[in-house]
């Protein structure tokens, strides 16, 4: 064993625990220094230099950023790698259901402990950190010291990982002293290396080839191989806050869950949580972020991705935002559809693969009202010279923003309150141009649960390996997260609904994005459609309605997949172009028969004999419904 050369911190602020782990990891990545996080200012600083040294970030205009970076990535290197991506369980039907026709559903890729260790142990982390630092990281995914936070100790190779973390999650002293003090204290073990390639860039490395993600929620640990970009990286996010979390959350009662939370108030005064599963890169930021448009209410957000709900001792399903900061994504975000997103970004924030500007700002699609084209170049994120005339984008579809939280001037007073605030609603929803509502209301929570559980949506940038534009089912938005075996997640929820005296949220589906074709429009090559519904701050008016709802006021009338508004019921006043209410209310039979068809295929081709039966009975019954229109 080969004695750490320990550059910063001390090996004796670790429980002995945690110094085996990283002792251990050392030993098997062999790096050429270890340094221990603390979080202070001046770690940032020489992470900061680090960086800087390798020309990995590049510093904002200091008048108009503070303390704002720019990196930009190896174009290999630009999203989360699903199919590279494993959950490791000593028993495949642990992770992934077997269908209807004997195959394994795709709701998560198994391999087997043994196998995955070998891979790890043999052909991939072995001197993987030579010639780099390992950095130690101490971190909560939740307040320090709530009963719902959950530590971890990440090591990595990569000081933008670091930077990232430190935004993302609360770091360093604090963890290790709640840890001293707490000593049987569970964490999650979390390694990270970029590889041993160098990649196309000497500014990135990493490995794509050879990139893997392994997790094991039998034993709590997370491994990380080959890729710098954020989800593949950044384990604290959907690694350990969905699919680490998601089995800690089955075996303790709880719910992790890929959703914002908000605090909702009406001109009264009276507040309500709501919490919304959308998947990536669907309108969560926006949602979290939003600006009334109706006098007298305000929204204020607790998170904008990850949702970590318990029930408390009187029965109230109680939620935390687990992470410290935003990881958004930048194109389409702007003053216009999401102002005090755009405000909270010229402190402290990382940008990822966005576009450069001449005059030291950054630039992506949709910020045109921003940016002063005509009187700066712009570079694009791979290096490129661009303009508005160009056949590429400047900044990459699913480029970033991190930004701590406290930075939002919306930020809710008790986004860090550990006990957590208790929710009212849930909300499920997606991309659909059709078929879908622009709310509806489930009957009870299993019908809710079934709505989650059917869930489908355009497919988004966030994953780029899958067919972009078109209707993928996607259900809690959890696809790509599942730490365990879907029938069973779905059997969780039910349980969680039939727990006694529980006060359960009721539960909704959203869809902003329902289109009508453009009157006149005759190309059959590309259909040209308009949205039905303005969206951004306009959400408000559905929002105000589910508000409504969850006090029980006659407001909604009963259709064959749900309550939807009575007529009148949605505030409509003061919107700039009328809205044809008809159409986006509008259930139509056929469309809905088709829809009962891919759903019971899905649930037939995905889930099979695990599908609880209660879900099954949801679907016959809503076929008898729509049948009967």
């Amino acid at each position: 064993m080969t004695e750490l050369n320990i550059v910063y911190g001390s090996l004796e602020s670790l429980l002995p625990e945690v110094r085996a782990y990283v002792t251990s990891k050392a030993n098997l990545c062999r790096p050429d220094r270890v340094h221990i996080c603390d979080g202070s200012p001046a770690e940032f600083k020489l992470l900061i230099d680090a960086m800087e040294r390798t020309r990995t970030i590049k510093k904002l205009d200091a008048d108009r950023f503070e303390n704002c970076w720019l990196v930009d990535t190896d174009v290999r290197d630009i999203a989360r790698v699903e199919s590279k991506t494993f959950i490791c369980t000593k028993n495949v039907d642990d992770t992934v259901s077997e269908t209807k026709y004997g195959a394994l559903s795709k709701l998560g890729n198994w391999m087997s402990v043994e196998s995955m260790d070998f891979l790890l142990t043999r052909k991939r982390f072995p001197n993987s950190m030579a010639g780099r630092t390992m950095y130690v990281i101490p971190f909560s995914m939740g307040p320090v010291g709530s009963p719902l936070s959950k530590i971890g100790i990440q090591l990595t190779d990569s000081a933008y990982v670091v930077t990232c973390t430190r935004i993302m999650t609360r770091v360093g002293k604090p963890v290790l002293d709640y840890l001293q003090s707490h000593p049987d204290t569970k964490f999650i073990r979390c390694l990270h290396s970029v590889g041993r390639s160098i990649g196309m860039m000497m500014s990135w490395p990493c490995d794509p080839d050879n990139t893997v993600i392994a997790h094991f929620p039998e034993r709590n640990e997370i491994c990380s191989y080959g890729s710098g970009y954020g989800g593949n990286s950044l384990l604290g996010k959907k690694c350990f806050a969905l699919r680490i979390a998601s089995t800690l959350a089955r075996d303790e009662g709880w719910l992790a869950e890929h959703m914002l939370i908000l605090g909702i108030t009406n001109p009264e005064g009276k507040k309500k949580f709501i919490a919304a599963a959308f998947p990536s890169a669907c309108g969560k930021t926006n949602l979290a972020m939003l600006q009334p448009t109706i006098p007298g209410w305000k929204v204020e957000c607790v998170g904008d991705d990850i949702a970590w709900m318990r029930y408390d001792d009187e029965g109230n399903l109680r939620g935390i935002n687990p992470e410290a900061g935003f990881f958004g994504v930048a194109p389409g975000t702007s003053m216009k559809t999401n102002p005090y997103c755009m405000k909270s970004l010229h402190k402290d924030t990382v940008f990822t693969n966005v576009a450069y500007t001449s005059d030291g700002g950054v630039y992506w699609e949709g910020m045109d009202e921003e940016v002063d084209l005509d009187s700066v170049h712009v570079t694009s994120w791979d290096g490129r010279h661009w303009t508005p005339e160009s056949s590429f984008t400047a900044a990459h579809k699913n480029s970033r923003f991190c930004t701590p939280a406290n930075h939002l001037e919306t930020i809710d007073p008790a986004w860090e309150d550990p006990k957590g605030v208790p929710i009212a609603a849930i909300l499920f929803g997606g991309r659909r141009p059709d078929t879908v509502p622009l709310v509806f209301e489930s009957f009870d929570w299993t019908h809710g649960v079934f709505v989650g559980s059917s869930m489908r949506s355009m497919t988004t940038a966030a994953s780029l390996e899958g067919v972009v534009k078109r209707v993928q089912h996607d259900p809690f938005a959890m696809r790509p997260f599942f730490g365990y075996n879907f029938g069973h997640y779905v059997q969780h929820w039910l349980d969680v609904g039939k727990k006694p005296n529980a006060k359960l949220p009721k539960i909704f589906h959203v869809n902003w994005f329902r289109t009508e074709k453009v009157p006149g429009a005759h190309d059959h090559n590309k259909r040209k459609e308009r949205y039905l519904w303005p969206g951004f701050g306009e959400n408000c008016r559905v929002l105000e309605w589910i508000f409504r709802r969850t006090d029980e006021e006659d407001v909604a009338i009963k259709s064959p997949i749900g309550y939807i508004p009575k007529p009148d019921a949605l505030s409509l006043d003061g919107l700039h172009e009328p809205v044809k209410v008809d159409k986006l209310f509008a259930v139509h039979k056929d469309e809905w028969m088709n829809e009962v068809g891919k759903i019971r295929e899905y649930f037939d081709e995905q889930i099979g004999s695990h599908m609880p039966k209660e879900i099954v009975t949801e679907l016959d019954k809503l076929e008898e419904r729509v049948k009967a229109m």
